[in-house]
C-alpha cells in the first residue's frame, strides 16, 4: 500500500509546484489591487522621506495609491523590522539605505531582521556621496583649504580635534575613525542625536569637522555656511564636481557612500517584485524627478533587483571591515 502512496504523494507536491508557478503570474497582473504602504524609517522632512515622497507620487500611474509612512527609531531598525515582518504580498515597501541594510547589521549585537533573507531588493534609488565638512570660522583661522591641510592641522594637535556625527555607528561616525586609522590621527568624535543636531554644533563652532551625506549638507555647501573639503566616494558628485574625492585628496582606500533602495519584504513572488521594479525604475528615469535628486545631491541609479541585492551583498562585507575598524558597537 505504501508504495502506492508515495506516488500520489509526489503528483500532489508537483500539482501544487505548478499551480503556484502558474499563479504568480497571474497575481502579479493582478496586482496591486489596493493602496501600498511605503515605509520611512526615519523622521519627516530629511531627504529619505522627500525621496519617498516624490516616488510614491510618480509611481500612482503605474502602481495606483502609495502611503507613506514615518517609522522612525533604532537607527532605521525599527520601520525596516516592520516591513520585515509584513506579508510578503508586495502591498508592504519600505525605503532602506546603506545604514540600515550594510551597517546596523554589524553594530547591532541582535536585530530584528536578517539583512538578506528578510527584504527583496526592488530597486536603488540614488547614491549619495557623503563629504567632509568644516566650521567656516575653524577653517579660516587655521587657513585650512585642503584634506592635507586638515590632517596636518590634526598632526601637529593630538587630541585637540574633534568631530561630530549623527551618533555611535553613524555613517558620520565611521567615516571620521577611518579618517583617523588612514591617516595616522587622533579626532575626538563627538556623537548627537541625528544629523541636525550634528551640523548645529558644527555651525555653532562647537565641532570643528564632520561627514555628513550630500543630500543634507548641499544647502549648507551651497550658501557657504560650511567649508567642503571632499567627497568620501571614488568618483567625483555630478552636484558639486569641483569637489575632489577623498583618494584624489590623498587618502587612499576611502570609500564610504551612502545609497537609498527600496525593499519589500523577503519571499515575495519575483513576479511581483518585478512589476515594481518597472514602476520604481521608469519613475526614477523621470527628467523631473532625476533634476529633483540632483538638487539635494543625489545621484539616480535606477537597477534590476538582481544588481541591487548584489551591492547590498558587497556592502555587507565592506562595512564588516570599516565596523570592526571603527570600534563602534550598539546593544
Amino acid at each position: 500500500m505504501m508504495s502506492g502512496f508515495k506516488p500520489l504523494t509526489s503528483l500532489a507536491a508537483a500539482a501544487c509546484v505548478a499551480f503556484s508557478a502558474l499563479a504568480a503570474p497571474a497575481l502579479a497582473e493582478e496586482f496591486p489591487t489596493k493602496p501600498l504602504s511605503f515605509i520611512v524609517p526615519y523622521a519627516p522632512g530629511g531627504p529619505l522621506d522627500g525621496m519617498a515622497r516624490l516616488l510614491a507620487e510618480k509611481v500612482q500611474p503605474d502602481l495606483g495609491t502609495v502611503v507613506v509612512e514615518n517609522k522612525p527609531g533604532a537607527g532605521g531598525n525599527i520601520g525596516a523590522s516592520i516591513a520585515a515582518k509584513a506579508k510578503p504580498d508586495g502591498y508592504t515597501l519600505v525605503m532602506g539605505a546603506v545604514a540600515i541594510n550594510a551597517i546596523n547589521p554589524w553594530l547591532y549585537e541582535k536585530l530584528p531582521f536578517d539583512p538578506i533573507t528578510s527584504f527583496e531588493p526592488v530597486t536603488l534609488v540614488a547614491s549619495v556621496p557623503n563629504v567632509l565638512i568644516l566650521n567656516n570660522e575653524f577653517a579660516a583661522d587655521n587657513n585650512i583649504k585642503t584634506v592635507a591641510d586638515l590632517v596636518a592641522y590634526a598632526k601637529k594637535h593630538p587630541d585637540l580635534l574633534n568631530f561630530a556625527s549623527g551618533g555611535n555607528g553613524s555613517a558620520g561616525h565611521l567615516a571620521g575613525e577611518l579618517l583617523n586609522v588612514r591617516t595616522g590621527t587622533k579626532s575626538v568624535h563627538v556623537p548627537y542625536a541625528g544629523s541636525s543636531p550634528a551640523k548645529l554644533s558644527l555651525l555653532a563652532g562647537q565641532t570643528n569637522f564632520m561627514f555628513d551625506n550630500l543630500a543634507s549638507a548641499a544647502t549648507l555647501i551651497s550658501e557657504n555656511k560650511v567649508k567642503a573639503l571632499a567627497v568620501t566616494t571614488t568618483t567625483r558628485s555630478s552636484a558639486f564636481p569641483d569637489l575632489p574625492t577623498m583618494e584624489q585628496a590623498g587618502i587612499e582606500k576611502f570609500d564610504l557612500g551612502t545609497w537609498f533602495g527600496v525593499f519589500t519584504t523577503g519571499g515575495t513572488p519575483k513576479a511581483i517584485v518585478d512589476k515594481l521594479n518597472a514602476a520604481y525604475v521608469k519613475a526614477l528615469r523621470d527628467p523631473a524627478v532625476r533634476k529633483n535628486l540632483l538638487t539635494m545631491g543625489s545621484d539616480s541609479e535606477p537597477t534590476s533587483s538582481e544588481e541591487f541585492a548584489e551591492l547590498v551583498k558587497n556592502d555587507l562585507a565592506k562595512y564588516k571591515e570599516i565596523v570592526e575598524v571603527s570600534g563602534a558597537k550598539l546593544f
